[in-house]
C-alpha cells in the first residue's frame, strides 16, 4: 500500500503527515506549500474552478517540489479520477462515499484489471509519456496510488468499518463539515466528535490511517495526530491568503 509520503527519497515525518488544499488554480500556491514544509497537497475539483488542464499542472509542480500530489474529485466518475491518476496525482480523494459498494466502485475506477476497471494510458505522465516501463506502470496504479473515500454521512459512518475492509481501499477521510451537515449538528457538538471518533477508532482496527482537516489551527491538529489522526489537512491556500491579508491591514488600521 501507498503512503502519502511515496516521492523519491522524502524522510518519515516526526508525526502524522500534514497538507493542505489547493484552490486557485495556479502553481505558485504549490511551491509555497512545499517551502513551508507540507508533506502533502490536495487539489481540490470539488470546490474550486480549477480545470482538468490546471490539476494535472498542480499536481506536475508538487512532484518537482517533493510534495506527495493528491486530487479530490469533484464526484465518483471514472473518467475524472482516471485522468487524474494518469496526470501524475499519487492518489485521489472521493466525496460523498456513503456505502461500501459505492467504495468499491470508485477503487475499481482506480485500479487495472483484474482489480479494477480503469483504462491504459502508458503515454501519459503517469506512464512516462510512454518511457516508463509498462509493468512499472501499472504496478504504480494498483499498489501505490491511494483511493480515499470521505465519510461525510451518518450511513457512512455506519459504513466505514466494511469499507476500511476493502483491500482496494487505502484510507479515508472525515469531511467533518458535510458530516454535521448531513446530521443536523453543529461544530463542536459532542455527538459530532462521537462520530468522528468512531471513524478514527474503526481506521485503528483496520490498520489504515484516518484523516481530519482542522482549517488554519495547528495545535488542533496536532492534538488529533498525537490522538490517532492517520494524517491531517490544514487551511487552504485562498483562506491562508484571506487571513493573512486581514490581519495585515487590521494591524494597519490598528
Amino acid at each position: 500500500m501507498s503512503t502519502l509520503l511515496d516521492l523519491p527519497g522524502r524522510p518519515a515525518p516526526d508525526r502524522a503527515p500534514v497538507g493542505t488544499w489547493l484552490k486557485i488554480p495556479a502553481v505558485e500556491p504549490v511551491e509555497i506549500a512545499a517551502s513551508a514544509g507540507f508533506d502533502f497537497v490536495i487539489v481540490d475539483l470539488e470546490h474550486t474552478s480549477i480545470t482538468l488542464e490546471s490539476a494535472q499542472r498542480i499536481v506536475t509542480v508538487a512532484a518537482l517540489a517533493g510534495v506527495t500530489p493528491l486530487v479530490r474529485v469533484p464526484d465518483h466518475g471514472p473518467s475524472t479520477i482516471q485522468r487524474m491518476l494518469d496526470g501524475g496525482a499519487h492518489g485521489v480523494l472521493v466525496p460523498r462515499v456513503d456505502t461500501v459498494d459505492a467504495a468499491a466502485a470508485v477503487a475499481r475506477a482506480a485500479r487495472f484489471p483484474p482489480r479494477g476497471d480503469r483504462g491504459a494510458g502508458g503515454t501519459s505522465r503517469a506512464g512516462g509519456w510512454g518511457l516508463r516501463p509498462a509493468a512499472d506502470y501499472l504496478a504504480f496504479g494498483n499498489d501505490h496510488a491511494l483511493v480515499i473515500p470521505q465519510i461525510e454521512s451518518e450511513r457512512a459512518v455506519a459504513a466505514a468499518p466494511e469499507i476500511l475492509a476493502l483491500d482496494e481501499v487505502d484510507a479515508v477521510f472525515v469531511g467533518a463539515a458535510d458530516l454535521g451537515l448531513s446530521a443536523g449538528l453543529p461544530p463542536g457538538d459532542p455527538a459530532l466528535a462521537a462520530m468522528i471518533d468512531q471513524v478514527v477508532a474503526a481506521a485503528a482496527r483496520a490498520g489504515k490511517p484516518c484523516g481530519l482537516a482542522f482549517g488554519a489551527d495547528g495545535a488542533a491538529g496536532a492534538r488529533a495526530a498525537a490522538a490517532g489522526a492517520g494524517f491531517v489537512v490544514l487551511a487552504n491556500d485562498t483562506t491562508l491568503l484571506a487571513l493573512a491579508a486581514r490581519s495585515l491591514v487590521g494591524d494597519y488600521r490598528g
